[in-house]
């Protein structure tokens, strides 16, 4: 398992495997690609936001991106394991290394019909806070009405 930060070397990789993710979740949050059958990647990952890729034997399994909103005070914008990654809690392992390289303050968000995704995160948050997290629902500017996960490093 390796984690490897997504630059100029690496971005068509990162922008393929966005496909997959911008597909899987188009039924939920009703988005389309273009003329040319290709999701636009939102947000992109510039300025504020970084991508990232996990490759398990050299072959790409997953990818995030995590915008710091303020220092130290992460957000993350995607998520998303391949499905034939999604087995020996790979995205588990995943994020949390991140969440022990980059420490600080964390936000999750869900959109609604994302039950799986719900539940991926509160096993995820739950096991890393030894259920030290804070959820709640809301209406988000862009996403409607969303379930979010919130910790920090103590």
């Amino acid at each position: 398992m390796k984690i490897v930060k997504v630059d100029s070397s690496n971005m068509q990789v990162y922008a393929n495997l966005y496909q997959g993710y911008a597909a899987e979740f188009s039924r939920i949050i009703d988005d389309k690609p273009d003329a040319n059958g290709l999701f636009e990647i939102y947000p992109k990952i510039e300025n504020t936001v970084t991508g990232y890729l996990l490759y398990i034997d050299g072959i790409p399994a997953a990818l995030t991106a995590i915008e710091e909103k303020a220092p130290s005070a992460f957000e993350i914008c995607y998520f998303y394991v391949l499905p034939c990654f999604r087995k020996n809690k790979v995205g588990k392992q995943f994020i949390t290394q991140l969440f022990v390289q980059l420490q600080g303050s964390w936000e999750i968000k869900q959109v609604a019909g994302a039950e799986h995704a719900v539940s991926f995160w509160r096993d995820v948050v739950g096991d890393y806070t030894s259920d030290n997290y804070q959820e709640d629902k809301y209406q988000d500017h862009k996403w409607g009405l969303v379930t979010r996960q919130r910790f920090e490093h103590n």
